[in-house]
């Protein structure tokens, strides 16, 4: 078990022992989410710290998305608990990279590839995606390449 999974693990009992509802419930389903990864396909496999992360982004952006669709249901409570689950799966997600630096990484993987136009973003993409693995979303990476290549 690698050290990220283990901390889960540890962070589950502590919050159990402290009757902490909300990181506790969070932590069980994001390490459920884990197993189910590391058993998925034709055999399982020890994941990586690089591959919980990945799964624990996953998890994350279900929970933005589920407190927008709430909020869009006029349910602000349950909006909330998203939200507060959110914060809990972000503790463990690498620290998201602001606008500049998204912009500077974006316009080297531009400059390599050599990209002039929009039907070039899917190279950028490939480029780019490495570098920035789980550090923005997806989509605000899309934005910024599409921006970049003048869309």
């Amino acid at each position: 078990m690698d050290a990220l999974e283990t901390r889960l693990h540890d962070d589950l009992t502590t919050a159990i022992r402290a009757r902490d509802e909300v990181i506790s419930a969070t932590l069980r389903m994001a390490l459920t989410a884990v197993k189910n990864e590391a058993v998925s396909g034709t055999e399982a496999r020890e994941l990586s710290d690089a591959d919980v992360v990945v799964v624990l982004g996953r998890e994350a952006k279900k929970r933005r998305e589920s407190a927008t669709a709430y909020d869009d249901a006029h349910r602000p409570e349950l909006a909330a608990r998203e939200r507060a689950e959110l914060v809990v799966l972000e503790a463990y997600l690498p620290a998201q990279l602001d606008d500049a630096e998204l912009a500077e990484l974006v316009a080297a993987a531009v400059a390599e590839t050599g990209a002039e136009s929009p039907k070039q973003m899917g190279q950028v993409m490939k480029v780019l995606t490495p570098r920035i693995a789980g550090r923005a979303d997806g989509a605000r990476v899309a934005a910024a390449v599409r921006s970049a290549l003048g869309a």
